[in-house]
């Protein structure tokens, strides 16, 4: 989120692409939009209001979800429970990352944005 914010091209790409093309879906944790803000404040702002993004709600059932992840921050957390497979998405979501390597060994598909 902070290298679309940064202006990453892949990231801009991947935006276009899911407002432009039918089937693709882009999902924010709320979580993870809320440390993007604190790394680059404005961010939340902007992408909550691109039409082709859904804000992931911290809910009950992820908090209870989040609160057993102690290994990892609250924004890495929720982003692994919402790549996670659910019955509207069975394959589960892929994490777009700058930065693969915080991934590693995480039960996720990642789509590396590294310029």
């Amino acid at each position: 989120m902070v290298a679309a914010g940064r202006g990453n091209l892949l990231a801009s790409r991947l935006i276009h692409r899911a407002h432009a093309e039918a089937g693709w879906h882009l999902y924010a944790p709320a979580c993870a939009l809320v440390e993007a803000d604190r790394e680059r404040p404005g961010t939340a702002e902007h992408l909550a209001a691109l039409p082709a993004l859904t804000v992931l709600d911290l809910d009950l059932p992820t908090a209870l979800a989040l609160a057993l992840a102690a290994d990892t921050t609250w924004a890495q957390a929720h982003t692994r429970y919402a790549a996670a497979p659910t019955p509207e998405r069975p394959a589960g979501a892929v994490v777009a990352t700058v930065d693969p390597q915080r991934w590693k060994g995480q039960p996720v598909r990642v789509l590396d944005l590294t310029p």
